[in-house]
């Protein structure tokens, strides 16, 4: 039965007015209490509140919105969030504090629901007149706890959490079992052992009591409201867009990348440059703001030289490029604080405040982040670790933003601690699977094993005894996400088909393995371990379309023309698949090539013999060759649209008999590579065709936009220094002059022209077709008007998606009822988004991976004796100081000073070694030259040079490579191994050696019993054991991309 009354809200409208709202406001004598105790039959659907816990905790408005952080604590379990606590997060303290308690809601991990009190009768507590708001808040959630009490029949006491002390005093003796006490006093009763946890309270109040002391003296201009803001972006007298730091000239140089709807300057077609850290007026990188422009006459150019140092401060107007449109930010359109990896200075430059506080400038790992004020007494404690903290505010009277102190990663160096520290700084969170999510996998196991259910035989078509269905994977590969199909029919066309892990059928829409997967978005791969999607039941096991097992497929088939391979019928289902053979690249490779000597690597074709085994071979040796020509031919046709081939390195991990790391080989191409990849792309192209035909508005696609045509400029300019013609108008026309641009002498320099295009790159991206109009689907680096995600659901969220959509769209061909509904253009926008962003993150953390183990594999070795640390290097940019060099031999880019911090320029003798001396250096757009007393050098894109490597060190972020000039000449080692046209060696060395060194200190670390930061440590490990590197024995293929290249990926 509902109870019908009023509410009266009183909201602040976009313009800041304060508007009197009357609702309609229904309550109910039955809702939900999620307890596990509860007599009372309640509809209890979802999460749970443990009833082997000693007591519930309801903590106040007010705790939620400043402690959050500390309810987040695993140990504290049955926490009880109340309706009103949650509304009063979401008015006051903005959306991205309100979408971390959703999922803190949400999270399996965490024993935790919401209570919605104001909708149960005899709970809710009507406004009285005259209440402060804050009182009625706290009022409502203290009568929120006595019906719950009473309506477990007394079972659990429970704590209300308050900082209120009127409240206190008034509530906390009503009730024998009802305590309502403050969050350190309920710390200090009840968890006296969470040490984390009084630590993030001491941190989190000294910065609630510092923002409340700041002086009043402005060091910056106020940010205008938010009113102002949107009527001017609308007039176009501001812009908006999202500031992005550029991290060699931190203090001194951003841009603002302008979003088009945003910007109603129809003149301006670039960035906007923001100079120094008063223009940038308190916004960090990430922000969305909006700027102002300047007059044309205060227009600055972006720096042309190298940076000396990172962060360097010092920018020379002669060492600019041409103006630009130049700002500054006038208010912050939305933060985008995260979770910050910072370092503690040395003891000497640490500052007291008082006797029982320090306020410590604390150091960020990335170097687009301000300087961090916090409050600690382990400022000493923690000199030499990696820390996490979070910003609270930046008010206009402060220099630097003030924040808290939150856990400890572990000591700076070691390699646990610099991997946790990739995970925090690109806002990635992989914890252990949660029993919650454990318990909704099937089991398969000798004394279950998995079979095949029978109600769904008659729902899919089985191609068990028809198809011969194979793999084709690297070496050792587990997670089988895609098997292939070829037949030759009746009527003599062939049958090509494409069968994917059926990963929908045992992840459920909202499940908790669902919303996991949904959050992480991606398997995350780094130098040395990954990070799974899926739980390792169905990623390795149930969902892998591993050989001569039974398997659920999502599969695409069509009918090829038997002579020109145009698609005839297209076919789209579920099926049931058994696949022959798991084979390698390499052996298929060789069966193309005609080799048979291979035969006996293939396990299904060793144990067989005589006519048998022939056979059988012949079966596998057409079919292999029939997808070549299939391959080939689809790959012409996009090749005619204006497909792209484009550069990058990829690299996989081989492990040796103790599972340790062996070699990282760069994978060496092979036609099977292109086949394999072309029936994907086949595959990806249909089904975005197919659902984007269902659902015209709410598809799930992925588009590559043209690239803006100034971004070109360096590789047009590089090219024509060696006599080639670059014509970027269109994707085709790109394609064939890059084909063309091939110097024989040197094979390199098309490989970097490659780069350089690939540079000028935008991402690709997912996107709702609803958002977005149906110009703006292309695929600029594929050649295809429709593409999507199809083929990988074990690793990537996004083709679950897909496979959902793709279900939805066959029962509607058939008239069936939708089982699920398909999500929103809104919520799938949403979505898109956040895949994206998590993917972006996915690139950027393996790349910083890859950066950590060169520094450590050059950092023990001496840069002057070692021949290791001695290689050739290809100029392939050129600045107003120095030049950006690549190395084969490692795949490292980077810069090469030919001005050093005294002055002094780079000296050629006549044995090609360079030295220091006094002289000048002018740069061209093809070349530099170094002048001395001596004579004149001059530097030319795609000059070979010999280098020295060695490690910058730093206290404070991460470790760099850096490289010096020692010759002008080409660099050829003593050692043949050694030599640039074989990397295999070197490139194993370099990981074995790091392994060595890590284990060796890991050893060293157990020894002297350092549990303590161990267990810091443990919470970044997907699975669980005393090796740190027991984590590769699941490791297969590793795909080491360069991030520009890696934003292309199909």
């Amino acid at each position: 039965m509902l109870l019908k009354t009023e509410r009266t809200l009183h909201l602040k409208s976009s313009r800041g007015k304060t508007v009197r709202v009357v609702r309609e406001h229904y309550l109910r004598e039955h809702v939900p209490c999620f307890s596990s105790l509860c007599q009372a039959s309640c509809h209890n659907d979802g999460k749970l509140l443990p009833g082997n816990v000693t007591h519930y905790i309801v903590p106040d408005w007010k705790v939620l919105q400043d402690f959050l952080e500390i309810l987040e604590f695993p140990a504290l379990r049955g926490v009880i969030f109340t309706q009103t606590a949650c509304q009063s997060v979401q008015h006051q303290k903005g959306r991205k504090q309100y979408n971390r308690l959703r999922s803190l809601l949400k999270d399996a991990r965490h024993e935790c629901i919401l209570f919605s009190n104001e909708f149960q009768r005899y709970s809710y507590c009507p406004r009285e007149k005259g209440e402060a708001m804050e009182k009625w808040q706290t009022r409502c959630i203290y009568y929120a706890a006595v019906w719950y009490y009473h309506h477990l029949a007394g079972q659990k006491p429970l704590v209300v959490i308050t900082e209120d002390q009127d409240a206190i005093e008034k509530y906390g003796s009503e009730n024998k079992d009802i305590y309502v006490i403050s969050i350190k006093d309920y710390l200090e009763g009840f968890w006296p052992d969470l040490k984390a946890a009084h630590e993030l309270y001491e941190s989190i109040v000294h910065s609630l009591r510092e923002r409340e002391s700041e002086s009043q003296e402005k060091e910056y201009a106020e940010h205008l409201p938010v009113e102002i803001l949107q009527a001017g972006i609308k007039s176009g007298r501001y812009i908006q867009g999202t500031l992005n730091v550029n991290k060699h000239r931190a203090q001194v140089e951003a841009f603002v990348r302008i979003q088009g709807s945003a910007n109603k300057n129809t003149e301006l077609s670039s960035d906007v440059l923001v100079c120094g850290g008063k223009q940038r007026n308190r916004a960090l990188h990430g922000d969305v703001v909006a700027v102002e422009l300047l007059p044309r006459s205060e227009w600055r150019g972006r720096a042309t030289a190298l940076s000396q140092s990172e962060g360097e401060d010092r920018l020379a107007e002669e060492l600019q490029s041409q103006p630009m449109p130049t700002g500054t930010v006038v208010g912050i359109i939305q933060r985008n604080w995260r979770d910050y990896v910072v370092t503690f200075p040395p003891k000497e430059e640490v500052q007291s405040q008082g006797k029982n506080s320090q306020k410590i400038l604390v150091t960020p790992w990335d170097y687009r982040i301000p300087k961090i004020r916090i409050s600690t007494q382990q400022a000493e404690t923690l000199q030499d670790h990696r820390v996490v903290a979070r910003i609270d505010s930046w008010e206009s009277t402060s220099l630097y933003p003030n924040g808290h102190f939150v856990r400890v990663l572990g000591k700076a160096g070691d390699l646990e601690t610099e991997v946790a520290a990739i995970l925090v700084e690109n806002n990635i969170q992989v914890p252990p699977f949660s029993e919650a999510q454990m318990r909704e996998m099937p089991v398969n196991n000798p004394e279950s094993p998995w079979r095949v259910e029978s109600e769904q035989e008659p729902e899919r078509l089985d191609l068990r005894e028809t198809h011969l269905v194979f793999s084709i994977d690297p070496q050792g590969c587990e997670d089988v996400d895609d098997t292939l199909s070829v037949r030759r029919l009746a009527n003599g066309n062939v049958e090509l088909g494409v069968h994917i892990a059926d990963v929908t059928h045992f992840v459920k829409l909202n499940s908790y393995t669902d919303l996991e997967a949904r959050a992480r978005a991606t398997t995350y791969y780094l130098a040395d371990r990954r990070y799974d999607m899926l739980p390792p039941i169905l990623s390795a096991d149930l969902c892998s379309l591993l050989g001569s097992v039974d398997r659920y497929a999502m599969s695409v088939m069509w009918e090829l023309d038997k002579s020109s391979y145009e698609v005839k019928r297209v076919w789209y289902g579920r099926t049931i698949i058994r696949s022959s053979y798991k084979l390698f690249y390499e052996a298929a490779q060789a069966l193309l090539d005609g080799d048979w000597s291979v035969v006996e690597q293939i396990p299904e074709l060793a144990g067989l013999g005589g006519e048998t085994r022939q056979e059988k071979l012949d079966q596998l040796v057409w079919a292999i060759g029939s997808l070549a020509d299939i391959a080939r031919h689809l790959r012409a046709k996009r090749d005619r649209g204006g497909a792209l081939e484009l550069e990058g390195v990829e690299v996989r991990v081989q492990l040796d008999a103790q599972k340790n790391i062996a070699a990282l080989v760069p994978r060496q191409p092979l036609e099977v590579h292109e086949t394999v990849a072309e029936c994907m792309i086949l595959a990806n192209h249909w089904v975005a065709k197919k659902i984007w035909e269902r659902f015209p508005h709410q598809a799930l696609l992925r588009h590559h936009p043209q690239p803006r045509q100034e971004f070109f400029t360096e590789l047009v300019e590089c090219a024509k220094a060696k006599g080639f013609t670059i014509d970027t108008r269109s994707n085709k026309s790109l394609a064939d002059s890059l084909d063309r641009a091939v110097d024989p002498a040197d094979p390199l320099v098309n490989k970097l022209l490659r780069f350089m295009a690939t540079q000028a790159m935008s991402n690709a991206l997912y996107f709702s077709t609803g958002a977005y109009p149906e110009e703006e689907y292309y695929h600029y680096g594929l050649a295809l008007e429709r593409y999507t995600h199809f083929t990988s659901p074990i690793r990537r969220y996004a083709d679950i998606v897909v496979h959902r959509l793709l279900m939805a769209a066959i029962l509607r061909d058939k008239g069936a009822e939708l089982r699920e509904t398909p999500a929103s253009n809104k919520e799938l926008e949403e979505l898109a988004q956040h895949i994206n962003s998590k993917n972006k993150a996915a690139q950027h953390a393996q790349k910083q991976s890859t950066e950590l183990f060169q520094c450590m594999y050059f950092k023990d070795k001496d840069p002057v004796t070692d021949e290791r640390c001695i290689a050739d290097a290809v100029i392939y940019s050129i600045r107003a100081n120095g030049l950006l060099v690549f190395v084969p031999r490692y795949g490292i880019k980077g810069a090469v000073y030919l001005k050093n911090k005294e002055g002094l320029v780079v000296c050629v003798n006549p044995d090609g070694s360079c030295e220091w001396k006094p002289g000048t250096l002018k740069r061209f757009q093809d070349r530099i030259s170094s002048t001395t007393a001596d004579g004149s050098e001059t530097f030319p894109l795609f000059q070979h040079i010999t280098v020295r490597i060695s490690v910058q060190a730093s206290r404070s972020h991460s470790e760099s490579i850096r490289m010096e000039i020692i010759s002008n000449k080409p660099h050829k080692a003593s050692d043949p191994q050694l030599h640039c046209d074989t990397p295999h060696p070197a490139r194993a060395d370099l990981v074995r050696e790091v392994i060595r060194s890590a284990e060796e200190a890991q050893q060293a670390e157990e020894q002297a019993s350092r549990a303590a930061l161990a267990g810091e440590n443990q919470e970044y490990c997907q699975t669980q054991g005393k090796s740190l590197y027991s984590l590769l024995e699941e490791i297969r293929e590793l795909a080491l991309l360069d991030i520009s290249a890696a934003s292309l990926t199909p």
